[in-house]
Formats: structure tokens, C-alpha cells, sequence
């Protein structure tokens, strides 16, 4: 009975760690075809809109 419940723990894990790369691997893939040259699309935008801003807060 227990090598039956630590071959269960361990599939689970291997289940459970291979669905949380499958997500890590697949977006790192679709950056990269995908993506091409817009990366930092949306940050570079927001950037640019925020060049002029004048600083709000205190020092500290």
C-alpha cells in the first residue's frame, strides 16, 4: 500500500509539473514566433505617453 501511494504522489507531481511548463514553454514559443519585434510593445507605449509627465510625491 505504500509504494502504491508514492507511485500516485509521484505521478501526480509529474502531472502537475509537466501542465505548469506546458503553459511557461508554450508562451516563451509564441513570444518568439509570434511576438517578432513587439515585445515591449505596450510597455515602450506607455513610456512614450508618460515622457512629459511631471513627477508626483515627496522624497524620500
Amino acid at each position: 500500500m505504500t509504494s502504491f501511494i508514492i507511485d500516485f504522489v509521484l505521478l501526480a507531481v509529474v502531472i502537475i509539473g509537466i501542465t505548469a511548463l506546458n503553459g511557461i514553454i508554450t508562451n516563451v514559443f509564441g513570444m518568439k514566433i509570434f511576438g517578432r519585434g513587439q515585445v515591449n510593445k505596450f510597455t515602450s507605449k506607455t513610456s512614450h505617453i508618460q515622457s512629459g509627465w511631471k513627477q508626483v510625491g515627496g522624497k524620500r
